[in-house]
């Protein structure tokens, strides 16, 4: 299998390597395509020959594998195992074959499987509805005509458009290139920017370094291109690898913890299970019943609905968000989400509204001239990348002052598109009588750096200090006033060339400003004033200027008295950009690669960061963080990294996230300290027992009976209600913490099962073989009965019953285990277990001892909060 990978990928490699060296001509005629590019009917012919262009990593989704994943986990697999020695032992070998253990054991890992898929499969059908809903769509030439279609449907011939934030829908042949940058880091795992050039490429090189073919998987950086499909989906050099690479992801916090406790658990099993078995043998003297007793203990000791909770938790988390517009694409962002104690955001687009409006055109001395307004549409309206917010309202603006007549007036004869190194982009026009006007707008820094002169009151001057200084106060003060202020600049001289560069943009001619108004969505300052109640930091990553960020972020209680720009992150070490993150709150003029390095700061820090963005530069800080979170109108690429979506502007259902997985992650805690510090007891009671007495304590199928219902009165637990006091501040797993919480109230546990003991054996007198049935029946009853009634005392801080009641759903699921296990105990359906019908006085003493017990537990409780200053 591995040899028939590798040779595909020779194979794919090697066609890219002659496809890199034809000429265009070469390439059309090979591909059967033309540069107008396919008709609809070749289009379709070929959609139905090559097939979707989807990658299949074979790791598809299917029924079967989904299936497979909800019943394979560490806690199933020592389940199976155990099942496994229990079929040779009880019914290959055994002189009375006894199928009841192997087939509760098969249950119990039928009805975890089952669980966790119904409930993963619910949120995945709620997450896909609305995923459904956004689709990532690439600029196609079809016809002759340019249309956008589906990335999913592009075909090999397909002759595309790209500019910044495309992905890249096939592997390409540039035909023609503007300041082309390519992010490869999917494959190569460079983060570098890659340019990329048209043309053939007759030397040849490493696959990854053909200077005129992309790749699918990667995304367009900067600039702009025209170029030909030449391979979809599987045929890519990405599906070549797709079985192998990136197959491997980091795992999620939660996901670490997880496997932690689980490895925790495990260990445990491992050195108590030897010590039972021994203790056993040594009293008992049978080493097959021995053996069996603590391979049945190993049973006891798994929390085998953890797979179950956990996941119905997060599934039941992910179907509440999106009933607020929101796609969880990652069933574990739910509790990251509520782990988040810093959210890093961009603000263009996010916490602003997203329709800019354009409010001031001004000359340098800040005075409204209507020409400066015509040079800027000219730039916006001719140039052919992605337009972005200003641009749309440059030429909303433009048309309601009537200078559409400028379309017709003029035709672009090269660009010099945008990037975020140096932040302006130009556009080279030729006007009806032959004269060319190269015309740049930028930020304002990025513009004075290229212009050698200035035009005031319609003269042109050389540009001296003072001027410089002076239009700089003009956007300074405009930016206080929460006005985005870039620059404006042209020339006419300029060389008869056909094709221009960065090195053109030189010598340029300041004539003004353009100034737009982007106001906080109504909904950010709630949002913000939310999180900080309930413990996130938001800060602000941007690449707008310092003074219009400390404008909105004043407006919206985001703190401005310590802030940092790029220039000020790129000078700073690690360790001093990890102690500034502390105290900053705003961060200006960032880079991508600026804004990425902060996200990284703060969880070198230990803080656990969401990223919220939706443009090209917010890709990498996305994908970063621990959870990333975009919007539906951002572009292909943020869309693609982030693990969560959000359909609506209303930025309130970031708070109701946080809450929904802090919800969630209180729930499985619950369950998990519940079980882990029961069964820890029980494990220790058990050893007592096998010490003391001489008959087994319980049977192996009394001690699965009991883990299948003291598992069944949890399954309510994801839909429990949570105290506010338990989701007011972020929480993390803590396995110091989990660990003292199991030695501490497993030891309680272990109090009260020796005074059950105490009970049996000397008031009811169950103390010798003869009587070893009623004793299982009594200790049986009450290990089950007292799990489920300390789920109340356990699921609150509060006193259970009378200041806090649970969900209806865990009152009837505990309720339902206590009538159940009383039925079986006191009735005949008892022999079907091994067990004698139990004496009816002994439901007082289980009642006495339940009191007891829920009062010892309520003490500890309260004992364990005052000393830790938190519950579950």
């Amino acid at each position: 299998m591995s040899e028939n990978k590798n040779e595909k990928k020779q194979a794919a490699e090697k066609q890219l390597a002659e496809i890199a060296k034809i000429t265009d001509e070469e390439l059309f005629q090979r591909l059967d395509t033309c540069d107008e590019g396919l008709n609809q009917v070749e289009a379709s012919d070929r959609l139905e020959e090559y097939g979707k262009n989807i990658i299949d990593t074979g790791n598809e989704n299917s029924l079967l594998k989904r299936v497979r994943a909800a019943i394979i986990n560490p806690f199933n697999i020592v389940l199976l195992i155990v099942a496994a020695v229990t079929l040779v032992t009880d019914v290959i070998i055994a002189t009375k074959p006894s199928w009841a253990t192997f087939l509760m054991l098969i249950f119990v890992v039928a009805v975890s499987g089952i669980i966790s898929f119904v409930q993963e499969e619910k949120s995945n059908s709620a997450a896909q509805k609305l995923q459904n809903m956004i689709t990532n769509k690439i600029d196609v030439i079809r016809n002759g005509s340019s249309m956008e279609v589906n990335i999913e449907d592009v075909v090999p011939g397909d002759v595309v458009k790209l500019a910044s934030g495309d992905m890249l829908p096939g592997d390409v042949r540039f035909i023609e290139t503007k300041d082309l940058f390519t992010d490869q880091s999917q494959l190569t795992g460079e983060s570098q920017p890659i340019e990329k050039f048209a043309g053939p490429d007759p030397e040849g090189s490493d696959i990854t370094e053909l200077d005129n073919i992309g790749f699918m998987g990667s995304n367009i950086i900067s600039g702009s291109a025209k170029a030909v499909i030449l391979t979809t989906g599987n045929r890519t050099y990405l599906g070549s690898m797709a079985k192998s690479l990136n197959t491997y992801q980091d795992k999620s916090s939660f996901e670490r913890n997880i496997n932690s406790i689980s490895k925790l658990l495990i260990k445990f099993m491992i050195v108590m299970v030897p010590i039972i078995f021994i203790a056993n043998f040594i009293t008992k003297g049978s080493w097959l019943d021995s053996l069996m007793f603590g391979i049945t203990i190993a049973v006891g000791l798994m929390p085998e609905m953890l797979p179950v909770i956990m996941t119905s938790s997060l599934a039941k988390g992910a179907i509440n968000m999106s009933r607020k517009q929101t796609i969880v694409k990652r069933l574990g962002a739910i509790q990251t989400f509520g782990e988040m104690d810093v959210l890093c955001t961009d603000k263009t687009g996010t916490l602003t509204q997203d329709e800019i409006v354009l409010e001031k055109y001004m000359d340098v001395l800040g005075r409204e001239d209507k020409r400066i307004l015509r040079h800027a549409f000219m730039n916006s309206f001719f140039q052919t990348g992605l337009k972005n917010l200003m641009d749309v309202a440059i030429i909303n603006r433009a048309e309601k002052e009537e200078l559409s007549y400028l379309k017709e007036a003029y035709v672009r004869e090269d660009e010099i598109p945008f990037d975020f190194s140096r932040r302006r982009m130009s556009v080279v026009l030729r006007d009806k009588n032959g004269k060319r006007q190269l015309i740049t707008k930028g930020a304002v820094e990025e513009i004075l750096s290229i212009c050698g002169y200035i035009e005031i009151e319609g003269e042109v001057k050389p540009i001296t200090q003072e001027l410089i200084d002076n239009a700089q106060r003009i956007a300074t003060e405009n930016n206080l006033e929460g006005i985005r202020v870039i620059a404006v600049a042209q020339k006419n001289n300029i060389h008869d060339v056909e094709t221009f560069g960065v090195d053109d943009e030189s010598d340029m001619v300041l004539i003004g400003f353009v100034g737009f108004l982007d106001p906080p969505k109504p909904s950010a300052e709630s949002a913000i004033a939310a999180l900080q109640k309930n413990g996130v930091r938001t800060v602000v990553l941007t690449g707008d200027t310092e003074g219009v960020a400390i404008n909105i972020c004043g407006r919206l209680g985001i703190p401005t008295d310590y802030t940092l720009t790029g220039a000020q992150v790129e000078e700073m070490t690690d360790d001093e950009l990890n102690e500034a993150c502390e105290k900053c709150h705003i961060y200006s003029k960032l880079s991508p690669y600026q804004k990425q390095r902060v996200v990284k700061a703060f969880q070198t820090k230990g803080h656990t960061v969401g990223y919220m963005g939706d443009g090209i530069n917010d890709s990498l800080p996305l994908k970063q963080a621990d959870v990333g979170i975009s919007v539906d109108t951002a572009v292909d690429i943020a869309k693609e990294v982030a693990d969560i979506i959000l359909l609506e502007k209303d930025l309130n259902v970031l708070d109701e996230g946080v809450i929904e997985g802090r919800r969630t992650f209180a729930n499985m805690s619950k369950y998990l300290k519940m079980s882990v510090s029961g069964n820890f007891g029980n494990m220790f009671s058990v050893l007592i027992a096998s010490i003391f007495l001489p008959f087994l304590p319980l049977l192996p199928i009394h001690i699965l009976v009991q883990n299948i219902l003291n598992d069944f009165a949890q399954l309510g637990m994801p839909f429990d209600h949570v105290e506010d006091e338990s989701i007011r501040l972020p929480k993390k797993w803590n396995i110091p913490g989990i660990k003292k919480f199991m030695v501490i109230f497993g030891l309680l546990s272990t109090v009260l099962d020796v005074l059950c003991f105490l009970v049996l054996w000397f008031i009811y007198k169950f103390n010798c073989n003869d009587m070893a049935g009623f004793f299982q029946n009594g200790w049986f009853m009450f290990g089950i009965i007292s799990q489920t009634v300390v789920i109340h005392t356990i699921r609150t801080p509060k006193v259970p019953f009378i200041k806090d009641r649970a969900s209806l759903q865990l009152n009837i699921s505990t309720l339902a285990v206590v009538i159940v296990t009383l039925i079986i105990g006191f009735t005949a359906i008892a022999k079907l277990f091994d067990l004698p019908v139990m004496i009816p006085s002994y439901v007082i003493w289980l009642a006495v001892l339940m009191l007891v017990y829920t009062i010892l537990a309520q003490i500890l409780k309260h004992i364990y909060i005052r000393k830790n200053h938190e519950w579950v």
